[in-house]
């Protein structure tokens, strides 16, 4: 019986993923599998529960890759293409009649998930092999089979952001913000002195809607996590380049990454 809990790096590339279109850098024609990101998401499986956050425009290259067999719910960040783009996608996990998939999002993320899929939310397509949801919207800290979920205030350009504090028992397991420029004083004291932080570090560069590398990592620092992990990266982050310069503590994730919390 499975008894941990699981994340899983589904991807840890930013909006137009590693390699880049047309881009002839370093990082781009890498043969190292470190350096290939699809759009971010993690998968997080406890004895409970299987679920994902975010589904990206990569989503159904990224199950297949990790062999994702079961969902029983999906969890968004925010609204932008890169994080909900895959969200039809999920239709393979309430193939039967009778399956049902909850779907928790703020409510600007859940008005624009409506906009975009919206025979999904009519009410006439619950037939067997379509997306069928019990939709839930995100106003404050909700539960999610054995685990409590928190929603995490960021800044992220102008779009309304959240990251997520998963705990159990009231005991903090781990933090997800793979999208922030800043974190607000409130989300800060939330996951300050955590044991696994996951957080946004875009490149070495500054950057006016997402955490730099250097930014991520003061500000791990500054909240004394015990274990940060960075992800949401674009091409300007050379993995053997960067990570044996990280401090004692922060490290960069890859897809396919897997991050076991014991029981």
């Amino acid at each position: 019986m499975f008894k941990n809990t699981e994340i899983t790096f589904l991807g840890t590339g930013t909006s137009i993923g590693v390699p880049v279109i047309g881009c002839d850098c370093a990082v781009c024609t890498s043969d190292d599998p470190k350096n290939q990101r699809l759009r971010s998401s993690i998968y997080v499986r406890t004895p409970e529960v299987e679920f994902v956050v975010d589904t990206g425009p990569d989503f159904r290259q990224q199950c297949l890759r990790a062999g994702i067999r079961n969902l029983d719910a999906a969890i968004f960040t925010h609204s932008h293409s890169d994080h909900v783009m895959g969200f039809d996608d999920l239709r393979r996990f309430t193939v039967w009649d009778e399956d049902e998939l909850e779907v928790y999002a703020r409510g600007e993320c859940m008005k624009r998930l409506r906009a975009a899929f919206p025979y999904i939310f009519d009410g006439e397509n619950r037939y067997r092999g379509y997306l069928k949801i019990a939709p839930v919207l995100i106003d404050g800290p909700f539960q999610v089979a054995d685990l409590k979920v928190t929603p995490l205030p960021v800044i992220h350009g102008k779009v309304d952001t959240v990251g997520f504090l998963f705990s159990r028992q009231e005991k903090r397991l781990f933090a997800y913000i793979p999208d922030a420029k800043e974190l607000s004083e409130e989300t800060k004291e939330l996951v300050r002195g955590i044991d696994l932080l996951i957080l946004d570090g875009l490149q070495p560069e500054q950057h006016w809607t997402h955490l730099s590398i250097g930014e991520a990592v003061d500000l791990a620092k500054e909240l004394e996590v015990k274990e940060t992990w960075l992800t949401h990266f674009s091409c300007r982050v050379d993995y053997a380049a960067l990570e044996p310069g990280l401090p004692q503590g922060v490290r960069l994730a890859w897809d396919g990454l897997k991050l076991t919390i014991p029981s």
